[in-house]
Protein backbone atom coordinates (compact mmCIF):
# COMPACT_ATOMS: atom_id res chain seq x y z
CA UNK A 1 0.00 0.00 0.00
CA UNK A 2 1.42 3.61 -1.45
CA UNK A 3 -1.39 5.94 -1.30
CA UNK A 4 -1.07 6.18 2.86
CA UNK A 5 2.23 7.11 2.98
CA UNK A 6 3.16 10.59 4.36
CA UNK A 7 5.36 12.91 2.28
CA UNK A 8 8.74 13.68 3.73
CA UNK A 9 7.91 17.61 3.54
CA UNK A 10 4.76 16.79 5.43
CA UNK A 11 5.05 19.66 8.32
CA UNK A 12 6.40 22.31 5.58
CA UNK A 13 2.71 21.59 3.54
CA UNK A 14 1.06 22.41 7.22
CA UNK A 15 2.96 26.02 7.28
CA UNK A 16 1.50 26.87 3.70
CA UNK A 17 -1.53 25.64 4.87
CA UNK A 18 -3.67 29.29 5.09
CA UNK A 19 -6.85 28.42 7.14
CA UNK A 20 -9.70 31.03 7.18
CA UNK A 21 -10.37 33.35 10.50
CA UNK A 22 -12.27 31.67 13.36
CA UNK A 23 -15.73 32.83 14.43
CA UNK A 24 -14.62 31.26 17.90
CA UNK A 25 -13.95 34.11 20.82
CA UNK A 26 -10.49 32.86 21.55
CA UNK A 27 -9.58 35.78 24.20
CA UNK A 28 -9.64 35.16 27.71
CA UNK A 29 -12.45 36.78 30.01
CA UNK A 30 -13.54 37.06 33.21
CA UNK A 31 -17.01 39.11 32.37
CA UNK A 32 -20.01 37.15 30.69
CA UNK A 33 -20.83 37.17 27.39
CA UNK A 34 -24.76 38.51 27.81
CA UNK A 35 -22.97 41.57 30.09
CA UNK A 36 -22.13 43.12 26.94
CA UNK A 37 -25.30 42.76 25.08
CA UNK A 38 -27.39 45.78 25.14
CA UNK A 39 -30.92 46.29 26.34
CA UNK A 40 -33.38 46.63 22.96
CA UNK A 41 -37.17 47.32 23.74
CA UNK A 42 -38.29 45.05 20.64
CA UNK A 43 -40.95 41.82 20.46
CA UNK A 44 -38.76 39.03 20.61
CA UNK A 45 -41.76 37.64 18.04
CA UNK A 46 -40.69 38.89 14.53
CA UNK A 47 -43.10 41.35 13.03
CA UNK A 48 -42.94 41.36 8.86
CA UNK A 49 -40.56 43.83 7.81
CA UNK A 50 -39.05 44.47 11.09
CA UNK A 51 -35.53 43.30 12.06
CA UNK A 52 -35.24 40.60 13.53
CA UNK A 53 -34.41 41.09 17.98
CA UNK A 54 -30.88 39.55 17.94
CA UNK A 55 -29.66 41.69 14.11
CA UNK A 56 -30.51 44.76 16.23
CA UNK A 57 -28.82 43.44 19.53
CA UNK A 58 -25.54 42.52 17.51
CA UNK A 59 -26.39 46.71 15.54
CA UNK A 60 -26.76 48.31 18.91
CA UNK A 61 -24.00 46.48 20.33
CA UNK A 62 -21.68 46.94 17.87
CA UNK A 63 -22.45 50.72 17.60
CA UNK A 64 -22.08 51.41 21.25
CA UNK A 65 -18.67 49.89 21.15
CA UNK A 66 -17.52 52.79 18.81
CA UNK A 67 -18.30 55.45 21.46
CA UNK A 68 -15.57 56.00 24.12
CA UNK A 69 -16.23 58.64 26.96
CA UNK A 70 -13.04 60.35 27.45
CA UNK A 71 -13.67 61.29 23.59
CA UNK A 72 -17.30 61.99 23.91
CA UNK A 73 -16.47 64.89 27.03
CA UNK A 74 -13.26 66.23 25.34
CA UNK A 75 -15.19 66.92 22.06
CA UNK A 76 -17.26 68.81 24.02
CA UNK A 77 -14.45 70.56 25.80
CA UNK A 78 -14.83 68.96 29.25
CA UNK A 79 -11.44 67.45 31.05
CA UNK A 80 -12.39 64.83 32.87
CA UNK A 81 -9.34 65.37 35.00
CA UNK A 82 -11.36 68.20 36.01
CA UNK A 83 -14.41 66.63 37.06
CA UNK A 84 -12.84 65.38 40.18
CA UNK A 85 -13.16 67.87 43.37
CA UNK A 86 -9.57 68.69 44.82
CA UNK A 87 -8.24 70.50 48.29
CA UNK A 88 -8.21 74.26 47.67
CA UNK A 89 -4.87 75.73 47.06
CA UNK A 90 -4.62 79.30 48.45
CA UNK A 91 -0.68 79.03 47.10
CA UNK A 92 -1.75 78.24 43.95
CA UNK A 93 -4.33 80.32 42.66
CA UNK A 94 -4.55 80.98 38.88
CA UNK A 95 -4.78 84.25 37.62
CA UNK A 96 -8.38 86.07 37.08
CA UNK A 97 -7.49 85.74 33.01
CA UNK A 98 -7.47 82.05 32.87
CA UNK A 99 -10.66 81.61 35.03
CA UNK A 100 -12.40 84.47 32.87
CA UNK A 101 -13.54 86.64 35.99
CA UNK A 102 -14.22 83.76 38.64
CA UNK A 103 -11.54 83.24 41.12
CA UNK A 104 -12.42 80.92 42.95
CA UNK A 105 -12.80 77.26 40.83
CA UNK A 106 -16.13 76.35 40.20
CA UNK A 107 -17.66 72.88 41.07
CA UNK A 108 -20.63 71.34 41.44
CA UNK A 109 -21.04 68.21 43.03
CA UNK A 110 -22.12 64.95 40.76
CA UNK A 111 -25.40 64.01 42.97
CA UNK A 112 -26.62 67.30 41.55
CA UNK A 113 -26.82 65.75 38.11
CA UNK A 114 -27.25 62.00 39.22
CA UNK A 115 -30.59 61.32 37.61
CA UNK A 116 -31.66 57.39 36.85
CA UNK A 117 -35.02 58.26 35.65
CA UNK A 118 -34.17 57.41 31.88
CA UNK A 119 -31.52 54.35 32.71
CA UNK A 120 -32.28 51.41 31.00
CA UNK A 121 -31.59 48.96 33.98
CA UNK A 122 -31.53 49.11 37.33
CA UNK A 123 -28.69 48.44 39.55
CA UNK A 124 -29.83 45.18 40.55
CA UNK A 125 -30.32 44.21 36.44
CA UNK A 126 -26.61 45.50 35.74
CA UNK A 127 -25.15 43.30 38.62
CA UNK A 128 -27.42 40.47 37.74
CA UNK A 129 -25.89 40.87 34.42
CA UNK A 130 -22.71 38.68 35.56
CA UNK A 131 -24.92 35.73 36.38
CA UNK A 132 -24.53 33.20 33.65
CA UNK A 133 -27.09 30.04 33.29
CA UNK A 134 -26.39 27.08 35.31
CA UNK A 135 -23.69 28.88 37.26
CA UNK A 136 -24.11 29.97 40.93
CA UNK A 137 -21.10 32.09 40.70
CA UNK A 138 -21.44 36.01 39.84
CA UNK A 139 -18.62 37.71 37.39
CA UNK A 140 -17.70 41.10 37.32
CA UNK A 141 -19.41 43.02 34.34
CA UNK A 142 -17.60 45.31 32.16
CA UNK A 143 -17.58 49.20 32.89
CA UNK A 144 -15.46 52.45 32.83
CA UNK A 145 -15.00 54.18 35.62
CA UNK A 146 -13.25 57.73 36.47
CA UNK A 147 -10.00 56.52 39.01
CA UNK A 148 -6.80 58.02 39.71
CA UNK A 149 -3.97 56.95 38.26
CA UNK A 150 -2.08 56.21 41.44
CA UNK A 151 -3.61 53.70 43.60
CA UNK A 152 -1.57 54.15 46.63
CA UNK A 153 -2.41 58.29 46.98
CA UNK A 154 -5.88 57.53 45.00
CA UNK A 155 -7.09 55.95 48.15
CA UNK A 156 -4.72 57.76 51.02
CA UNK A 157 -6.22 61.13 49.65
CA UNK A 158 -8.58 61.09 46.48
CA UNK A 159 -9.17 64.88 46.74
CA UNK A 160 -5.33 65.57 46.24
CA UNK A 161 -3.80 68.24 43.72
CA UNK A 162 -1.06 65.80 42.59
CA UNK A 163 -3.79 63.16 41.25
CA UNK A 164 -4.57 62.30 37.85
CA UNK A 165 -7.68 61.14 37.26
CA UNK A 166 -8.76 59.03 33.67
CA UNK A 167 -11.28 56.66 32.67
CA UNK A 168 -10.40 53.07 33.31
CA UNK A 169 -11.74 49.85 32.30
CA UNK A 170 -13.24 48.14 35.76
CA UNK A 171 -14.95 45.20 36.55
CA UNK A 172 -18.11 46.33 38.53
CA UNK A 173 -18.27 43.89 41.39
CA UNK A 174 -21.17 45.23 43.62
CA UNK A 175 -23.38 47.76 44.22
CA UNK A 176 -24.77 49.23 47.78
CA UNK A 177 -28.40 50.49 48.26
CA UNK A 178 -27.98 52.42 51.21
CA UNK A 179 -24.64 54.65 49.49
CA UNK A 180 -26.04 54.35 46.28
CA UNK A 181 -22.59 53.25 45.27
CA UNK A 182 -20.78 50.60 42.91
CA UNK A 183 -17.56 49.14 43.94
CA UNK A 184 -15.18 48.66 41.22
CA UNK A 185 -12.38 46.63 40.40
CA UNK A 186 -9.67 47.78 38.00
CA UNK A 187 -9.14 44.97 35.21
CA UNK A 188 -5.11 44.39 34.51
CA UNK A 189 -2.70 44.68 31.32
CA UNK A 190 -5.15 41.75 29.96
CA UNK A 191 -8.55 43.20 30.42
CA UNK A 192 -8.97 40.60 33.35
CA UNK A 193 -10.24 41.30 36.61
CA UNK A 194 -7.96 39.33 39.73
CA UNK A 195 -7.15 39.34 43.16
CA UNK A 196 -3.24 39.86 44.41
CA UNK A 197 -3.05 36.01 43.80
CA UNK A 198 -4.72 36.09 40.11
CA UNK A 199 -7.38 34.80 40.62
CA UNK A 200 -11.06 35.91 39.48
CA UNK A 201 -12.75 37.72 41.63
CA UNK A 202 -16.42 36.75 42.07
CA UNK A 203 -19.97 37.20 43.98
CA UNK A 204 -18.63 40.79 44.44
CA UNK A 205 -15.19 39.74 46.14
CA UNK A 206 -16.85 37.92 49.09
CA UNK A 207 -14.58 35.28 49.96
CA UNK A 208 -15.43 31.58 52.26
CA UNK A 209 -13.22 33.99 55.10
CA UNK A 210 -15.41 37.13 54.46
Amino acid sequence: VTKFRMPGNFKSLLEKQVVGPSTEILAESDFPEQSFKPKVQMPFKRVPGQNPRKVEVERKRRLYLTFDIAELLASKGIDSNQLMPRHYDPDNMPPIEETKDSVFPIYLPLKVFDNDEFDCRTPEEWISLGLEPGSSDRKPVPGKALLPTDDVLGHEDPKSQELIYKWIDVGVLDYDKETELYLVHKTDAKGLVRDEEGRPILNGGITPEG
